[in-house]
Protein backbone atom coordinates (compact mmCIF):
# COMPACT_ATOMS: atom_id res chain seq x y z
CA UNK A 1 0.00 0.00 0.00
CA UNK A 2 1.44 3.37 -1.00
CA UNK A 3 1.43 6.24 1.48
CA UNK A 4 0.51 9.70 0.23
CA UNK A 5 1.57 12.80 2.16
CA UNK A 6 -1.13 15.10 3.44
CA UNK A 7 -1.86 17.93 1.02
CA UNK A 8 -2.02 21.31 2.77
CA UNK A 9 -2.20 23.53 -0.30
CA UNK A 10 -5.61 25.17 -0.69
CA UNK A 11 -4.83 25.38 -4.43
CA UNK A 12 -4.07 21.70 -4.97
CA UNK A 13 -3.27 19.99 -7.14
CA UNK A 14 -0.36 22.19 -8.17
CA UNK A 15 2.96 21.71 -9.94
CA UNK A 16 3.92 18.18 -10.95
CA UNK A 17 0.88 16.77 -9.17
CA UNK A 18 -1.32 18.90 -11.42
CA UNK A 19 0.64 17.78 -14.49
CA UNK A 20 0.08 14.13 -13.61
CA UNK A 21 -3.62 14.70 -13.00
CA UNK A 22 -3.93 16.45 -16.37
CA UNK A 23 -2.24 13.49 -18.03
CA UNK A 24 -4.65 10.99 -16.49
CA UNK A 25 -7.81 13.10 -16.45
CA UNK A 26 -8.77 14.79 -19.75
CA UNK A 27 -11.40 16.86 -17.94
CA UNK A 28 -8.80 18.54 -15.75
CA UNK A 29 -7.99 22.02 -17.05
CA UNK A 30 -4.34 23.09 -16.63
CA UNK A 31 -3.91 26.41 -14.82
CA UNK A 32 -0.94 28.35 -13.53
CA UNK A 33 -0.94 28.74 -9.74
CA UNK A 34 2.33 30.57 -9.11
CA UNK A 35 0.77 33.97 -8.51
CA UNK A 36 -2.00 32.49 -6.40
CA UNK A 37 0.51 30.77 -4.15
CA UNK A 38 1.96 34.17 -3.26
CA UNK A 39 -1.36 36.00 -3.21
CA UNK A 40 -2.46 37.65 0.04
CA UNK A 41 -5.53 39.76 -0.83
CA UNK A 42 -7.74 40.55 2.12
CA UNK A 43 -5.23 39.39 4.69
CA UNK A 44 -4.50 41.54 7.71
CA UNK A 45 -0.96 42.32 8.83
CA UNK A 46 0.70 44.25 11.62
CA UNK A 47 4.28 45.46 11.30
CA UNK A 48 6.23 46.99 14.17
CA UNK A 49 8.83 49.54 13.18
CA UNK A 50 6.59 50.27 10.21
CA UNK A 51 7.10 54.03 10.09
CA UNK A 52 10.27 53.73 8.00
CA UNK A 53 13.12 51.44 6.96
CA UNK A 54 12.65 47.72 6.45
CA UNK A 55 9.31 47.75 8.25
CA UNK A 56 7.80 50.28 5.86
CA UNK A 57 9.32 48.55 2.83
CA UNK A 58 7.70 45.27 3.81
CA UNK A 59 4.43 47.02 4.59
CA UNK A 60 4.30 48.51 1.10
CA UNK A 61 5.06 45.11 -0.41
CA UNK A 62 2.20 43.44 1.48
CA UNK A 63 -0.15 46.23 0.46
CA UNK A 64 0.80 45.67 -3.19
CA UNK A 65 -0.31 42.09 -2.62
CA UNK A 66 -3.74 43.32 -1.54
CA UNK A 67 -3.29 43.14 2.24
CA UNK A 68 -4.57 45.49 4.91
CA UNK A 69 -1.42 46.57 6.74
CA UNK A 70 -1.18 48.29 10.10
CA UNK A 71 2.18 49.93 10.79
CA UNK A 72 3.04 50.23 14.47
CA UNK A 73 5.74 52.65 15.60
CA UNK A 74 6.70 55.01 18.42
CA UNK A 75 6.10 58.50 16.90
CA UNK A 76 2.68 59.95 17.66
CA UNK A 77 2.29 60.74 13.96
CA UNK A 78 3.86 58.96 10.97
CA UNK A 79 6.75 60.58 9.13
CA UNK A 80 6.84 61.97 5.61
CA UNK A 81 8.28 58.72 4.25
CA UNK A 82 5.28 56.79 5.58
CA UNK A 83 2.77 59.39 4.37
CA UNK A 84 4.25 59.32 0.86
CA UNK A 85 4.09 55.53 0.86
CA UNK A 86 0.46 55.49 2.00
CA UNK A 87 -0.48 57.90 -0.79
CA UNK A 88 1.42 55.75 -3.27
CA UNK A 89 -0.52 52.67 -2.18
CA UNK A 90 -3.77 54.58 -2.62
CA UNK A 91 -2.77 55.62 -6.14
CA UNK A 92 -2.03 51.99 -7.05
CA UNK A 93 -5.74 51.35 -6.73
CA UNK A 94 -5.41 47.78 -5.50
CA UNK A 95 -8.80 46.60 -4.29
CA UNK A 96 -8.96 46.28 -0.51
CA UNK A 97 -5.33 47.22 0.07
CA UNK A 98 -4.49 49.98 2.51
CA UNK A 99 -1.88 51.22 4.95
CA UNK A 100 -2.87 52.30 8.45
CA UNK A 101 -0.74 53.76 11.25
CA UNK A 102 -0.90 53.29 15.00
CA UNK A 103 1.39 54.90 17.54
CA UNK A 104 2.64 52.18 19.89
CA UNK A 105 5.56 51.74 22.28
CA UNK A 106 6.48 48.10 21.66
CA UNK A 107 8.11 47.86 25.10
CA UNK A 108 4.70 48.16 26.78
CA UNK A 109 3.20 44.69 26.59
CA UNK A 110 -0.39 45.46 27.61
CA UNK A 111 -0.57 48.43 25.25
CA UNK A 112 0.69 46.37 22.30
CA UNK A 113 -1.75 43.58 23.08
CA UNK A 114 -4.64 46.07 23.30
CA UNK A 115 -3.85 47.86 20.04
CA UNK A 116 -3.48 44.62 18.06
CA UNK A 117 -6.66 43.26 19.64
CA UNK A 118 -8.52 46.36 18.45
CA UNK A 119 -7.10 45.96 14.95
CA UNK A 120 -8.05 42.29 14.69
CA UNK A 121 -11.52 42.94 16.12
CA UNK A 122 -12.10 45.68 13.56
CA UNK A 123 -10.87 43.63 10.59
CA UNK A 124 -12.17 40.25 11.78
CA UNK A 125 -8.89 38.38 11.39
CA UNK A 126 -5.11 38.45 11.82
CA UNK A 127 -2.84 36.75 9.30
CA UNK A 128 0.67 38.23 9.27
CA UNK A 129 2.96 39.83 11.82
CA UNK A 130 6.39 41.28 11.05
CA UNK A 131 8.41 42.41 14.06
CA UNK A 132 10.83 44.93 12.59
CA UNK A 133 11.20 47.49 15.39
CA UNK A 134 14.78 47.74 16.60
CA UNK A 135 17.49 50.14 17.73
CA UNK A 136 21.27 50.17 17.47
CA UNK A 137 23.64 51.46 20.15
CA UNK A 138 27.34 50.85 20.56
CA UNK A 139 29.69 51.00 23.53
CA UNK A 140 32.76 49.11 24.74
CA UNK A 141 31.83 45.78 26.29
CA UNK A 142 33.58 46.41 29.60
CA UNK A 143 32.05 49.87 29.98
CA UNK A 144 28.56 49.36 28.57
CA UNK A 145 26.11 51.37 30.73
CA UNK A 146 23.34 49.25 32.22
CA UNK A 147 20.58 51.64 31.18
CA UNK A 148 21.71 51.62 27.55
CA UNK A 149 22.05 47.84 27.47
CA UNK A 150 18.58 47.42 28.96
CA UNK A 151 17.08 49.88 26.46
CA UNK A 152 18.43 47.89 23.51
CA UNK A 153 17.19 44.64 24.99
CA UNK A 154 13.82 46.15 25.86
CA UNK A 155 13.13 47.21 22.27
CA UNK A 156 14.94 44.50 20.31
CA UNK A 157 13.92 41.52 22.44
CA UNK A 158 10.98 42.39 24.68
CA UNK A 159 9.31 44.48 21.99
CA UNK A 160 9.63 41.67 19.47
CA UNK A 161 8.10 39.19 21.91
CA UNK A 162 5.21 41.47 22.86
CA UNK A 163 4.33 42.17 19.22
CA UNK A 164 4.53 38.50 18.25
CA UNK A 165 2.42 37.59 21.28
CA UNK A 166 -0.19 40.20 20.41
CA UNK A 167 -0.58 38.96 16.84
CA UNK A 168 -0.41 35.28 17.77
CA UNK A 169 -3.18 35.69 20.33
CA UNK A 170 -5.44 37.12 17.63
CA UNK A 171 -4.53 34.40 15.14
CA UNK A 172 -5.64 31.84 17.69
CA UNK A 173 -8.76 33.84 18.58
CA UNK A 174 -9.94 34.09 14.96
CA UNK A 175 -8.66 30.70 13.89
CA UNK A 176 -6.59 32.08 11.01
CA UNK A 177 -3.40 30.17 10.14
CA UNK A 178 -0.78 32.85 10.61
CA UNK A 179 2.78 33.74 9.78
CA UNK A 180 4.97 35.61 12.25
CA UNK A 181 8.26 36.99 10.93
CA UNK A 182 10.88 38.23 13.38
CA UNK A 183 13.51 40.55 11.92
CA UNK A 184 16.81 39.44 13.42
CA UNK A 185 20.21 40.17 11.87
CA UNK A 186 23.36 38.46 10.69
CA UNK A 187 24.69 40.04 13.91
CA UNK A 188 22.79 37.38 15.81
CA UNK A 189 25.00 34.74 14.21
CA UNK A 190 28.33 36.52 13.69
CA UNK A 191 30.06 39.45 15.36
CA UNK A 192 30.46 42.62 13.32
CA UNK A 193 34.19 43.12 12.83
CA UNK A 194 35.56 46.22 14.58
CA UNK A 195 32.18 47.29 15.98
CA UNK A 196 31.41 47.40 19.70
CA UNK A 197 27.80 46.28 19.39
CA UNK A 198 27.54 43.77 22.22
CA UNK A 199 23.98 44.76 23.17
CA UNK A 200 22.69 44.76 19.59
CA UNK A 201 24.39 41.46 18.74
CA UNK A 202 23.12 39.84 21.92
CA UNK A 203 19.58 41.04 21.27
CA UNK A 204 19.52 39.67 17.74
CA UNK A 205 20.85 36.32 18.89
CA UNK A 206 17.97 36.23 21.36
CA UNK A 207 15.51 36.89 18.51
CA UNK A 208 16.82 33.85 16.62
CA UNK A 209 16.16 31.58 19.58
CA UNK A 210 12.82 33.27 20.20
CA UNK A 211 11.69 32.42 16.68
CA UNK A 212 12.71 28.78 17.02
CA UNK A 213 11.04 28.47 20.42
CA UNK A 214 7.79 30.10 19.30
CA UNK A 215 7.73 28.01 16.13
CA UNK A 216 7.84 24.79 18.12
CA UNK A 217 5.17 25.94 20.54
CA UNK A 218 2.79 27.50 18.02
CA UNK A 219 3.06 24.94 15.21
CA UNK A 220 0.11 22.90 16.52
CA UNK A 221 -1.94 26.11 16.47
CA UNK A 222 -1.28 26.52 12.71
CA UNK A 223 0.99 29.51 13.31
CA UNK A 224 4.39 29.59 11.63
CA UNK A 225 7.27 31.59 13.09
CA UNK A 226 10.48 32.35 11.22
CA UNK A 227 13.25 34.91 11.42
CA UNK A 228 14.99 36.91 8.72
CA UNK A 229 18.60 37.99 9.22
CA UNK A 230 19.59 40.91 7.00
CA UNK A 231 23.19 41.91 6.50
CA UNK A 232 24.24 45.52 6.05
CA UNK A 233 21.22 47.21 4.45
CA UNK A 234 21.02 50.91 3.64
CA UNK A 235 18.13 52.02 5.86
CA UNK A 236 17.45 55.19 7.84
CA UNK A 237 19.13 53.60 10.85
CA UNK A 238 22.31 52.58 9.03
CA UNK A 239 22.35 55.86 7.11
CA UNK A 240 22.52 57.78 10.38
CA UNK A 241 25.44 55.60 11.47
CA UNK A 242 27.24 55.96 8.15
CA UNK A 243 26.84 59.73 8.24
CA UNK A 244 29.11 59.82 11.28
CA UNK A 245 31.63 57.39 9.76
CA UNK A 246 31.35 57.60 5.94
CA UNK A 247 34.44 55.43 5.44
CA UNK A 248 32.43 52.46 6.67
CA UNK A 249 30.46 52.23 3.42
CA UNK A 250 33.45 50.92 1.49
CA UNK A 251 34.47 48.72 4.39
CA UNK A 252 31.05 47.12 4.74
CA UNK A 253 30.75 46.72 0.97
CA UNK A 254 34.00 44.77 0.89
CA UNK A 255 32.87 42.30 3.53
CA UNK A 256 30.63 40.26 1.23
CA UNK A 257 31.13 38.54 -2.16
CA UNK A 258 28.69 40.87 -3.94
CA UNK A 259 30.77 43.90 -3.00
CA UNK A 260 28.06 46.29 -1.85
CA UNK A 261 25.56 46.75 0.94
CA UNK A 262 21.95 45.81 0.38
CA UNK A 263 18.83 47.76 -0.47
CA UNK A 264 15.61 47.57 1.59
CA UNK A 265 13.69 46.32 -1.45
CA UNK A 266 15.94 43.24 -1.54
CA UNK A 267 14.09 41.97 1.56
CA UNK A 268 10.69 42.16 -0.12
CA UNK A 269 10.88 38.75 -1.76
CA UNK A 270 11.66 36.75 1.35
CA UNK A 271 8.98 38.59 3.34
CA UNK A 272 6.42 37.98 0.59
CA UNK A 273 7.27 34.29 0.56
CA UNK A 274 7.05 33.88 4.33
CA UNK A 275 3.79 35.82 4.54
CA UNK A 276 2.09 33.76 1.83
CA UNK A 277 0.90 30.19 1.35
CA UNK A 278 3.99 29.49 -0.74
CA UNK A 279 5.90 28.84 2.49
CA UNK A 280 3.42 26.76 4.49
CA UNK A 281 6.02 24.10 5.39
CA UNK A 282 8.59 26.61 6.61
CA UNK A 283 8.73 27.34 10.33
CA UNK A 284 11.51 27.66 12.87
CA UNK A 285 13.95 28.76 10.16
CA UNK A 286 16.31 31.70 9.94
CA UNK A 287 16.74 33.10 6.45
CA UNK A 288 19.96 35.04 6.01
CA UNK A 289 19.94 37.84 3.42
CA UNK A 290 23.41 39.32 3.71
CA UNK A 291 25.02 39.33 0.28
CA UNK A 292 27.10 36.36 1.36
CA UNK A 293 28.71 38.12 4.32
CA UNK A 294 28.46 35.05 6.54
CA UNK A 295 29.60 32.70 3.76
CA UNK A 296 33.27 33.70 3.87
Amino acid sequence: MSVQPQSVSPLGPIGVEAALKAASDPSFTPRATFQQEFAIPGRVAVISGGNRGLGLEMAEMLAEGGAIVYCLDLPSQPGQEWIATQKYVERLGIQGARLEYRSVDVTEQEVVWKVVDEIASKEGRMDVCICAAGILHGADALEYPAKDFQKVMSVNVNGVLYTAQAAGRQMVKFGTPGSIILIASMSGTITNKDHAWIAYNTSKSAVLQMARSMACELGPKKIRVNSVSPGYIYTSMTAAYLNTQPQLLDKWSGLNPIGRIGRPDELRGVAAWLASDASTFCTGSDIIVDGGHTAW
